[in-house]
């Protein structure tokens, strides 16, 4: 079996990658370990920031500016050429500050920013509407806000999706236009001749292609040989907690330090999320999950008398120094690399899909 380009991962960025590149009359396979999207693509929260921290000329900053502008047409695509409706939403967000007592410590968070005037500063430098808001303003805006809290910064442009519906769009989407789907298909080893990438091993099968694309999250590292691997990763597990309740407390996405609340129309709300160097256990954990539980409940004290109605986990791939890799494996022609991409990986996934076609396009 050969095909133009194959793609070993079908998460959100493998299978992002695979529609743009079929977009292109690329005959394209995707390979995944087991279903595709079932890894932290689909454990996410879905939140859309506008920007980052990082500084307006930072590149990730960029990155985020450009990806969030890619949205709004790509979820109408979606919607006109699948029928599935994606979720996504131009809902607005809330970010509390560092003296919120429920607040967690963030891992991976830049220390110079531990003030909502620093973020709004930030925010504004990128060129992104933020406004500090205090007292009766928050609490109008969301009254179901424990009155201990007494600021907020109101970002507008702040939007959601929802994970699990946009991966059922981009997998029929990817099938429409020719994309080969394998599930259960683990790779094994790639196969490389001369410094140039000629396909992987499959545990009964060689699939051979000049171009092969490593989209595998937090399992980058198992497939990619020390001298071929551009970034180093490692996995971060993220516990999530989804709450239901017959009227929502809140409408509007609350973050904390690495902590949030998401509500979605239908009466739920995800809870999120712990960050946790736990190596590949994806299991959640009664402090895990107690946590998100007790910090839920401080900030939004009706959310005690919400129906629990399931708990999960995720594993990041977290890039030592922050930052995803996207480009050419080294010292191997024919082989890129698209990972790392951290608590990002859905909303940078349409820009890293442009950027990979326009590398292979190019090619």
């Amino acid at each position: 079996m050969a095909c133009d380009v194959l793609i070993v991962g079908g998460g959100v960025i493998g299978l992002s990658i695979a529609r743009e590149l079929a977009l292109t009359s690329l005959q394209v396979t995707v390979l995944d370990r087991q279903q595709p999207g079932r890894e932290a693509s689909w454990a996410g929260a879905g939140i859309l920031p506008p920007a980052s921290f990082e500084g307006p000329d930072d590149p990730l900053t960029q990155m985020t500016i450009a990806t969030h502008r890619l949205w709004p047409d790509l979820s109408a695509q979606l919607l006109e050429t699948t029928g599935i409706d994606n979720g996504f939403r131009r809902c607005g967000g809330i970010r509390l500050g560092p003296g919120v007592a429920a607040a967690p410590e963030l891992t991976f968070r830049p220390p110079e920013l531990t003030s909502l005037a620093a973020e709004q500063a930030a925010w504004r430098a990128t060129g992104v509407e933020a406004e500090l808001i205090r007292g009766e303003e928050l609490h109008n805006l969301e009254p179901a806000l424990s009155h201990q809290v007494t600021e907020g910064l109101w970002l507008p442009e702040v939007r959601q999706v929802r994970n699990p519906w946009h991966l059922r769009a981009l997998l029929a989407d990817c099938k429409r236009l020719g994309v080969v789907i394998r599930s259960d298909a683990p790779v094994e080893a790639l196969r490389i001749e001369c410094d140039r990438v000629r396909g992987v091993q499959l545990p009964n099968e060689i699939i051979s292609a000049d171009r092969v694309v490593i989209a595998s999250g937090a399992w980058t590292p198992l497939l990619l040989p020390s001298e071929l691997n551009p970034v180093a990763i490692e996995p971060v597990r993220g516990q999530i907690v989804l709450l239901r309740q017959e009227r929502l407390s809140v409408r509007r996405v609350i973050e904390c330090g690495s902590r949030y609340l998401v509500p979605r129309e239908d009466g739920r709300i995800l809870i999120g999320s712990t960050e946790e160097r736990a190596g590949y256990v994806k299991e959640t954990t009664d402090e895990g999950v107690n946590g998100l539980l007790g910090f839920a409940t401080a900030l939004v004290p009706s959310l005690a008398t919400a129906v629990r109605e399931q708990a999960w986990a995720g594993l990041r791939p977290h890039a030592v120094g922050g930052r995803p890799f996207i480009g050419p494996a080294p010292k191997c022609e024919g082989l890129y690399v698209a990972a790392g991409h951290f608590r990002a990986g859905l909303h940078l996934s349409p820009l890293t899909a442009q950027l990979i076609r326009r590398l292979l396009v190019a090619d």
